[in-house]
């Protein structure tokens, strides 16, 4: 058995693959914020703006190289790279604020390009 944020990356990959909804589902709230950006004037909260965020299409299959930089009981910070081959590649390190039950109740995605592919 891994860490709550380790858990939480296999499960926020598992869904990122899959997008079913129940696997969306399984990681946030139902009254989580989802900050696609830190400097967005307002995140997707609740798990229905969540969820309809998540079925909007990609660019090109990502290939993720993630892992967990620091945690502790109520934050993890994973960090790491995503390319969407022919389209852009992007370092990563992403907040998040974890609810009792090992969900997210805040998710904070920050992002620096690196290029394209």
């Amino acid at each position: 058995m891994g860490t709550r944020t380790s858990d939480w990356l296999a499960g926020y990959i598992r869904a990122w693959e899959s997008k079913r909804e129940e696997d969306v589902r399984a990681l946030f709230t139902d009254d989580a914020e989802y900050w696609f950006r830190p400097d967005d004037d307002c995140p997707a909260v609740g798990i229905e703006a969540i969820v309809a965020k998540w079925g909007e299409p990609e660019p090109s299959l990502p290939v993720h190289h993630l892992s967990v930089l620091i945690e502790d009981e109520r934050l993890g910070i994973i960090t790491g790279t995503v390319d969407y081959p022919g389209h852009e590649r992007y370092a990563n390190l992403w907040e998040v604020w974890f609810a009792p039950d090992g969900r997210a109740r805040k998710f904070v995605e920050w992002y620096m390009t690196r290029g394209g592919s």
